[in-house]
């Protein structure tokens, strides 16, 4: 069964398999409905109408042609968990509705000792 998105480790053969064909959205240290809104805009290469808001960033992104898309956690020092949940129910919402997009998010790897 397909799901929509997919947590992996750095160090997993999912990791490759995730980047291959994918469309990264690059995060820096900052992850915020205006990092990650903006940066989907540019890489999904969002039309000008594009609005800077979820409803809109649902519309564009089930309008485009990216069925992958890679989030990077590695380097994010500082999360907005409603912002960051508000994306993934974007990503489910599109996912449930036009089989697209399919989101790898790469999660930091856990300290074993």
């Amino acid at each position: 069964m397909s799901q929509a998105i997919y947590y992996v480790n750095p160090d997993s053969a999912e990791h490759d398999n995730a980047l291959q064909q994918a469309t990264v959205i690059p995060i820096a240290d900052v992850l915020n409905k205006h990092t990650l809104l903006s940066s989907l805009a540019a890489v999904c290469h969002f039309p000008s109408y594009f609005s800077h808001n979820w409803d809109s960033a649902w519309d564009c992104l089930t309008d485009s042609d990216v069925t992958k898309l890679v989030l990077d956690l590695t380097t994010v020092t500082n999360i907005t968990t409603k912002d960051f949940t508000m994306f993934q129910r974007i990503i489910e919402d599109a996912y449930k509705e036009f089989g697209k997009p399919q989101l790898w998010v790469i999660t930091p790897p856990t300290d074993s000792a």
